[in-house]
């Protein structure tokens, strides 16, 4: 199983006649959608609000097979993003959070205890930056890293953060809790601004992540490891939006991991150019679907199958 943290929320986007509609998001809860889709035992581990936003989140995970077992309960209303597209399908993101199901984390929130065979991802968007998320967020890590293998998107927020330093060393210490890393190239502009993209990973690699992921965009995607690095062409699709494809990355990413039982510690230490080469291909096919179609809605796993094996539908 893949445990997937952070938040889920309500994005509100524009239905293209001048309003907005209601969809399910938040990177995390997206990521553990896009795990769930693609048959990967996925649980998410959240707050969730006791209202009808709240129940729209719960319908579309666990129909996205989605375990909610970790999720804690909120009084508080589903916390909010508004998205705005721009014409090349770009997303942009106010927050409302203050007083929301989100807002309000603590570590008694936290499970006692999770899985032992189970991976963690987490997703970093408000839990690097919004207090008092944060806080049970590095308990959480600190908890769980000598356990299993740890998973971290910082999915950086520029909006959330008012103390740039302090969310700075924040992502230090995680990083040496972190065995992967998958960041975008727009999260190395804010997290290390002005330095080459090898100077980064080969820090990164001395904190502690044996695999470090960076996707470009239009750039395509570079990996590096232990074993080498490989750099893979973006692939060409007609874009609706870009909302939740990196989180479709992420979650693509993840489940070829665990599909070819490359998620172990020693695993991802060892791996081929060939391991890793696939792994990314199929995380780029996930992301490339989603691009496709308005809001986060990542694809299922028999749309990943070649035409010819596809299930037939009436």
């Amino acid at each position: 199983m893949i445990i997937v943290a952070g938040e889920a929320l309500v994005d509100l986007v524009p239905d293209r006649v001048g309003g907005y509609r209601p969809l399910p998001g938040g990177s995390p809860a997206n990521t553990a959608v896009g795990l769930g889709r693609l048959g990967t035992p996925t649980a998410l581990l959240a707050r969730l609000a006791d209202d009808r936003l709240g129940a729209l989140l719960r319908a579309h995970l666990e129909t996205s097979n989605v375990d909610l077992r970790h999720t804690a309960e909120s009084t508080a209303p589903t916390t909010l993003a508004v998205v705005d597209v721009d014409q090349h399908g770009v997303a942009d993101y106010s927050f409302y959070i203050d007083g929301c199901a989100d807002g309000g984390w603590q570590p008694a929130d936290l499970p006692a205890a999770l899985p032992p065979d189970a991976a963690l991802h987490v997703g970093g968007s408000f839990a690097l930056a919004v207090e008092p998320m944060a806080g049970a967020f590095e308990t959480l890590l600190s908890r769980e890293h000598p356990h299993r293998v740890i998973s971290l998107d910082p999915n950086i927020r520029p909006v959330l953060i008012h103390d740039h330093a302090a969310v700075r060393a924040r992502l230090r210490r995680w990083l040496g809790m972190t065995d992967i890393v998958k960041v975008s190239a727009d999260d190395l502009r804010w997290i290390a601004p002005d330095r080459p993209l090898a100077d980064v990973v080969a820090e990164w690699h001395e904190q502690g992540p044996a695999l470090v992921v960076v996707t470009r965009g239009p750039e395509g995607v570079h990996a590096s490891s232990p074993t080498g690095q490989v750099d893979l062409p973006a692939l060409p699709v007609d874009i609706t939006d870009t909302v939740g494809a990196g989180d479709a990355f992420t979650a693509g990413l993840l489940a070829a991991l665990d599909r070819d039982d490359l998620l172990t510690r020693t695993n991802l230490t060892t791996l081929t150019h060939a391991e890793l080469t696939d792994t990314l291909t199929y995380a780029q096919r996930v992301a490339a679907i989603t691009c496709t179609r308005p809001g986060a809605d990542s694809p299922w796993f028999d749309e990943l199958l070649p035409a010819e094996v596809r299930p037939a539908t009436c």
